[in-house]
């Protein structure tokens, strides 16, 4: 197995949840792929028709406000004149394409590896989430049944010290000539 140019472990942490896809920012992608964020995405506009909605599409202002906050960006003088692209799963292949550089081919690789451990994640935690709500329900049922034969056991206890009470004593065992 050949050595990851990028760990998976970086890769997957510049994987967001946005608009519910799984992206990867413009300027992480082409850190990812040895390039310059102005470089990735000037060879995108020359190839804009690999690229629909759904493998790239341009953050709102709110959702860039959102990230810089979460993130503690800079917003002064020397930071982005636009708003940053989003790359999906799809986007992320197309562009290791367009850029065409050895070490963005080889990243590439490990970016599409990052999503599908991504998936597989998530798919165990539904799997697991499952479980649980079947096992709860499954529980639920219990605890009316636990709480009916506790009841049971309190009134056959009831039981035996009220014929305790009305002997007045306890019933004595064995053979008694006075009886």
């Amino acid at each position: 197995m050949s050595k990851e140019i990028v760990p998976h472990e970086l890769i997957e942490s510049k994987i967001l949840l946005i608009r519910g896809h799984r992206v990867i920012l413009d300027v992480s992608l082409a850190e990812i792929y040895g390039t310059t964020t102005k470089k990735l995405n000037q060879q995108i506009q020359r190839n804009i028709r690999r690229f629909p909605e759904d493998f790239r599409f341009q953050l709102t202002a709110a959702e860039a406000g959102s990230l810089r906050s979460q993130f503690a960006t800079s917003k002064g003088r020397g930071g982005r004149r636009y708003l940053p692209y989003a790359f999906t799963e799809y986007g992320t292949i197309h562009a290791a394409n367009v850029v065409n550089t050895e070490t963005a081919i080889l990243a590439s690789i490990a970016v599409v590896r990052a999503f599908v451990r991504l998936r597989e994640m998530v798919s165990a935690h539904k799997e697991l989430a499952l479980k649980l709500a079947e096992l709860e329900r499954r529980l639920s049922g219990h605890d009316a049944e636990i709480k009916a034969i506790v009841d049971v056991i309190r009134q056959l206890m009831n039981g035996m010290s009220q014929s305790q009470n009305d002997a007045g004593q306890k019933k004595r065992i064995g053979f008694h000539p006075e009886q």
